[in-house]
């Protein structure tokens, strides 16, 4: 079993005991459930970098990243680093993520949420948007493209958007549908966790022009950031980087400033 079928398995199991302790109804009356959402696509077409920067405690690859950073600390910090959103690790057991993580975002920030998670049922899009998201990621290797449309038509339906995450040309072209927003190419292998960028310069290709791509992991550089933005990427979703920092949000606005820097040279 690799990481991947592990993570979903254990999904399936959390989710047993979540539906247990609160029906979805509970969600649909808490008081963000209503709140009107941010666009991550309006975001990114009015910025002049695109990332979209995460906070994430550990992954599997990496069991110990940044324990110190309190969320609200990290999502202030990144807003004032002039970045177009923000991604949250709502996992747990791999990621030591929660939902709190989100909502504690979602109070400390005006930036739209990506809720990073492995959605695999209805239930979870409706925890997201309880929890002040903006943004749902579905992981094309990790479900069926019938189960895929259904989860995002579910979240379009809420007043979100979509992020689908490929890793390869089969993923993409599976899932090329109307409720898709932003395809985000994956330069990792989420079974062997090795990292090529050159992944999303190959997909990038077959990325039709009415979705945002988005290159996502691996992102370090700002002359890789700067190269992929030439080439067509729109966002650059990167986490571990500034994550490592003591201060996130000082890491994130060194990097915006080294990138503007970068994108001039280009």
């Amino acid at each position: 079993m690799d990481i991947l079928e592990r993570i979903v398995k254990q999904q399936q199991q959390d989710l047993i005991r979540r539906k247990q302790s609160f029906h979805e109804s509970y969600w649909e009356a808490a008081p963000l459930f209503n709140r009107p959402c941010i666009s991550i696509k309006q975001a990114l077409e009015s910025s002049d970098t695109g990332i979209i920067a995460e906070f994430k405690r550990r992954s599997p690859s990496k069991p110990s990243i940044n324990f110190k950073a309190q969320v609200c600390d990290v999502a202030s910090g990144y807003q004032t680093a002039g970045i177009s959103g923000m991604s949250v690790l709502t996992n747990g057991p791999f990621f030591g993520g929660s939902l709190e993580d989100l909502s504690q975002a979602r109070a400390a920030t005006a930036l739209p949420l990506l809720r990073k998670e492995f959605v695999i049922d209805p239930y979870q899009i409706t925890e997201a948007k309880a929890h002040g998201a903006d943004v749902i990621l579905l992981i094309a290797a990790c479900l069926p493209a019938d189960r895929l449309q259904m989860l995002a038509k579910k979240t379009k339906s809420l007043g979100m958007e979509v992020l689908l995450e490929v890793h390869n040309e089969q993923e993409l072209q599976e899932n090329l549908i109307p409720e898709v927003d932003l395809i985000g190419v994956n330069n990792r292998n989420l079974k062997t966790f090795t990292v090529d960028v050159q992944t999303s310069l190959d997909l990038l290709k077959q990325i039709p022009a009415n979705y945002y791509p988005i290159s996502e992991s691996g992102l370090s550089d700002p002359q890789t950031v700067a190269m992929l933005r030439g080439a067509g990427f729109k966002g650059f979703l990167m986490g571990e980087h500034f994550m490592r920092a003591d201060n996130p949000g000082a890491a994130a606005a060194d990097f915006v400033n080294a990138l503007k820097d970068a994108n001039d040279e280009n």
